[in-house]
């Protein structure tokens, strides 16, 4: 029998505050429940924001004092989902962490503000967010469910370039997968986000827990971005999903824009074009990149069917059976893997296919 689901990825952009972003994702989760969706993936950093362009006032050998008020009004910006610096894990998820004197739940109430509109849409929501604990920020990608809340946040493990100077790594340990029951549909899910997608140890880590859905919140809008996607969906003969943000120059925050020339680019100057799409576990494009359009452009639509909301949400019907289907011929965590030859191991992290 047909495994079937529907999946979106939704390519919007932060907004001024985590309030307005908050209530956009909301919007825009309503539209893809109408429309018939069982889950959705936003972009990369999408609460709290990706600074594209911001160099933070650094150079080798020395940081400038506006570099530090940049950093400074950016980690305000971070979101608070209530975990320790070094990642908490099922502590985290099953709520176990102890609470501060007088209040009922952890961190800024952003955890359970998703739970909620997850809960109230019926959508298993993953959401890009830059996450504060301690002194340091974490890029990181949080799975709620609508019926059990949270079930697990994975940190990226390694930062690209310049994200190095304002993002900590996160444990390997947090690539757990998770698993849960969407319209009757037994999904393991599993994530990488952007760049830890050229990582083929950490590709392998998720194959290896049999994931069928592998997200991949990304902040990359080059060409050359697709082809990636279609590999690691024939790789692991996986359905993938893509969300990356479309941004003009005008968009960004002001403390990023204030510090810049008119010799860096004029306002409507995109500088991300968006990108995100979805790929079978055959390698196959299910839904094309979509360009230049963003889903907080209509968000704010009258009615739900309006077709500018369907460039900016890319929406299909899966079938998790073409993954069994796939390992016909190929299987890189079980059949094709010559696990006698090669030996992978995560420090902190088990890479058995989690109990269905």
């Amino acid at each position: 029998m047909p495994q079937k689901l529907t999946v979106a990825v939704a390519q919007s952009r932060t907004q001024a505050t985590l309030a307005a972003t908050l209530a956009a994702l909301t919007l825009t989760t309503r539209h893809a429940a109408s429309r018939g969706a069982h889950l959705v993936l936003f972009p990369e950093a999408y609460l709290g924001g990706y600074p594209r362009t911001c160099d933070f006032g650094a150079k080798v050998g020395a940081r400038l004092p506006h570099g530090r008020d940049q950093f400074l009004q950016y980690f305000r910006d971070a979101v608070d989902l209530g975990d320790t610096p070094a990642g908490a894990g099922d502590e985290w998820v099953e709520k176990r962490l102890p609470l501060p004197k007088n209040k009922e739940y952890r961190g800024d109430g952003t955890r359970e503000y998703l739970e909620k509109v997850a809960r109230e849409t019926g959508v298993f929501l993953v959401v890009g967010v830059i996450e504060k604990a301690g002194g340091s920020l974490y890029c990181s990608a949080v799975y709620v469910d609508p019926r059990e809340g949270g079930l697990g946040k994975r940190r990226k493990v390694m930062p690209t370039a310049s994200e190095r100077l304002i993002w900590a790594q996160g444990s390997p340990s947090s690539l757990k997968a998770v698993t849960t029951e969407l319209n009757g549909v037994r999904l393991t899910i599993g994530a990488a986000i952007c760049w830890e997608n050229y990582m083929p140890l950490l590709r392998q880590s998720l194959y290896s827990q049999n994931v069928n859905l592998y997200l991949a919140p990304t902040a990359d809008s080059r060409d050359t971005w697709l082809p990636l996607m279609r590999t690691v969906a024939g790789e692991g003969r996986t359905f993938v999903l893509s969300a990356n943000q479309c941004v003009r120059r005008k968009e960004l925050p002001d403390w990023i824009t204030g510090q810049q020339t008119e010799a860096e680019g004029s306002g409507d100057e995109y500088v991300s074009r968006g990108g995100s799409c979805i790929v079978g576990p055959l390698g196959e494009v299910l839904r094309e990149p979509i360009w230049e359009v963003s889903t907080d452009d209509v968000a704010d639509a009258a009615d739900e069917n309006d077709p500018a909301i369907a460039a900016a949400l890319s929406i299909a019907e899966i079938d998790l059976e073409d993954c069994e289907r796939g390992r016909l011929d190929i299987d890189v965590a079980g059949s094709y893997s010559r696990n006698d030859a090669f030996k992978l191991t995560v420090d902190g992290l088990d890479l058995n296919p989690p109990p269905q």
